[in-house]
């Protein structure tokens, strides 16, 4: 934090052994501990209630995004059960509002319908019939 060299250091150990004295030297330590110690607290306490603050300015940030995206939400609703109680499905309510409405079916392009998953039962009954030769009566199959 000070950048104190040890060449430094031992600058600073010499001038308080002949300033204070070796006697004093150790209650004067004490002393400069405790009041490092206390700017470490005090600094801590400011740093904490920064940091509180910053907490509290996020979460009415968040707070006022949740608030905006409800009363959208509520509107949405509010308009989805007028346009109920007017006789009106909820898509075309929203056909309403929509700035992009998406293509009808009508301007699909048109394709036959395709039958998938299993056969009907007739359908396999005439299939088995064609599939199965006449067996004549005088043969035997092997």
């Amino acid at each position: 934090m000070f950048d104190i060299g040890a060449s430094e250091l031992l600058v600073l150990v010499i001038v308080a052994i002949v300033v204070i004295g070796p006697k004093d030297l150790p209650l004067a330590l004490r002393t400069a501990g405790r009041w490092v110690a206390k700017m470490r607290r005090v600094s801590n306490h400011f740093r904490a209630g920064i940091e509180t603050m910053i907490r509290e300015a996020e979460m009415e940030e968040m707070e006022r995004k949740w608030k905006e995206q409800n009363e959208r939400i509520m509107r949405e609703t509010a308009a989805q059960e007028t346009a109920a109680a007017q006789g009106q499905t909820p898509a075309a309510a929203e056909d309403q509002n929509d700035p992009f409405p998406t293509p009808l079916a009508a301007d699909a392009p048109h394709t036959d319908p395709v039958m998938t998953g299993p056969m009907p039962p007739e359908a396999k009954v005439e299939a088995r019939v064609e599939e199965a030769p006449a067996a004549r009566p005088g043969s035997q199959q092997p």
